[in-house]
């Protein structure tokens, strides 16, 4: 409304100019299920670096082969993930608990999450606080054997009123030990361990300090299964796979080998991942079976859905064959790894380097840190791979080991699918979840021509940005795009319903899969 004129002189009115620039979202935060050594159960964690994922999950862990696959993410280009670690407990009589705990002289500590992680907890309680004659206060150090990672918290006390009492303390700021349920009794600060002694290991004595007792060891889990993902009611409970509602964003989806021995993955999970990445306009990454041995084990798999693969979403690739690298956890010896890790790096990689219309593959698309591959392939077999859409890693000359197929589940020729193409998919989910997120500021606007035009100039912006870009083909923006929003796509009816209806269109950049040249003999001319 235009301010009241009042008093003769001059008004300024600020008059808007209809311009809400859209940003484009992030495209391969990648998240990353399954079982890791320690770290928050259910919960996405986010981290930037390997570095993170040692601190918080604690690094490589021979029965996770999600830390593997991390690993490779971060080595290969990976910027950001997700991490939700699962833990199935011990079942039966006379199981280990879940969480390790310490009696440290008086006061009862428990690790911070489940795991036998814990069990390599050490606790300190000494005096020398910051009044010496005060017979309050306490300090506590906390170091993880098996990390080396030390906390230490000072000036602690067991009054209730005071502001560094401890289980407030510990419950903020440490990521090793919590304080168990009634685990002090308010008053009475824990008893002093003995002072340091140079000639003996402060965690290793138990008069230095205190570590977990026999009764108080946690068991390191049991192997994951399918119901720890997607069982009776984890979705409700946000809990499993489902834990990813707590996200807000995600564009890759990982699921390293659990099954037994840490080498398979349910295929049925398989098919609810592809149906959930679907619903949240992310991608899913499938690692190839175990028993794809060679080409031929491959090809009979491919076609055999059902009970090898688990799914032909538009929103899954497969890759093949399995990593060979050397694993730290045994002296090095070579071992084979699931890809998904790897190729989701490569993706972030060229996702950063060209943007999401480029396909993750050819010769940039090294995979780092790969020195062999589990199935070496020829161009002949590649060549059978490539038709019914499994995308292969191959080992090439100078180049080293690349990603060489970018197709999707619905990448066979025999589907004819417009989803063919892993950047094609990719390009419009990110248009949607871009255009999803940046015009929900049009809800209950005013459904009318104004608004109408409003939406075309800034979806129109957002459009023809990506198009300076080189994000779709033809070479001017009639050709490259076009947005639709006025009388002919929302009618009166539309209006009166409460709807305004958008149509966006794009040109995909189809990859260049198979390169012809074809060289002629020039015949020599006759002259006269």
């Amino acid at each position: 409304m235009p301010t009241p004129l009042t008093y003769p002189g001059v008004y300024i009115e600020e008059v808007s100019s209809g311009v809400r620039t859209i940003t484009g979202v992030a495209t391969s935060i990648t998240a990353f299920v399954g079982r890791t050594l320690r770290g928050p159960i259910n919960e996405p964690v986010s981290i930037t670096s390997y570095g993170d994922f040692e601190r918080v999950f604690g690094g490589l862990w021979e029965p996770s082969a999600l830390s593997f696959a991390v690993r490779d993410f971060f080595v290969n280009g990976g910027a950001q993930a997700l991490v939700v670690r699962l833990y199935r407990k011990d079942d039966g009589g006379g199981a280990k608990p879940e969480v390790a705990t310490i009696d440290a002289t008086g006061l009862k500590l428990v690790a911070r999450g489940p795991g036998a992680w814990g069990n390599k907890l050490r606790a300190r309680v000494d005096y020398a606080t910051k009044d010496p004659d005060s017979t309050e206060l306490f300090n506590l150090t906390v170091h993880d054997t098996g990390s080396g990672q030390i906390e230490q918290f000072l000036n602690l006390s067991t009054e209730e009123a005071s502001a560094r009492r401890v289980d407030r303390v510990l419950h903020q700021e440490s990521t090793l030990v919590e304080v168990a349920a009634n685990g002090f009794t308010a008053g009475t600060r824990p008893d002093e361990h003995d002072p340091l002694d140079p000639k003996k290991d402060t965690w290793a004595d138990d008069g230095l300090s205190t570590g977990v007792a026999g009764g108080g060891e946690a068991s390191e889990g049991q192997p994951l299964d399918q119901d720890e993902f997607t069982g009776t009611g984890k979705e409700g409970a946000k809990e499993g796979l489902f834990a990813l509602e707590k996200a807000d964003l995600f564009n890759l989806l990982c699921l390293p080998p659990y099954l037994g021995d840490g080498t398979g993955v349910d295929t049925d999970l398989i098919s609810q991942a592809a149906a959930y990445c679907e619903k949240r306009r992310a991608f899913l990454i499938v690692d190839p079976p175990t028993s794809w041995t060679s080409k031929a084990t491959a090809v009979a798999g491919i076609n055999d859905t059902a009970d090898k693969v688990g799914t032909r979403s538009k929103n899954a690739a497969l890759f093949f064959p399995r990593l060979r690298q050397p694993n730290p956890t045994r002296d090095g010896q070579l071992d084979d790894f699931a890809p998904c890790g790897a190729v989701a790096g490569v993706i972030a990689r060229t996702d950063a380097q060209r943007g999401v219309w480029k396909a993750p593959a050819g010769l940039d698309a090294a995979l780092v840190g790969v020195p062999q591959l589990s199935v070496p392939l020829t161009d002949a077999e590649n060549g059978e791979l490539n038709p019914i859409g499994v995308n292969c890693l191959r080992a090439m000359p100078a180049a080293g080991r690349v990603v060489w197929g970018s197709r999707t589940l619905q990448g066979a020729d025999r589907l004819a699918s417009e989803w063919k193409y892993l950047p094609v998919r990719r390009t419009a989910l990110f248009l949607e979840e871009s255009l999803y997120r940046g015009t929900q500021w049009v809800v209950f606007e005013p459904n009318d021509e104004p608004l109408w035009a409003q939406i075309r100039l800034n979806v129109g912006a957002f459009m023809h940005s990506l198009f300076l870009q080189g994000a779709f083909a033809g070479t001017t923006r009639r050709d490259a795009y076009f947005v639709k929003c006025d009388s002919e796509t929302t009618t009166q009816t539309h209006v009166n319903l409460g709807i305004v209806n958008v149509v966006v269109g794009f040109a995909p950049l189809k990859p260049a899969e198979f390169v012809v040249i074809k060289l002629q003999q020039m015949a020599g001319q006759i002259t006269t």
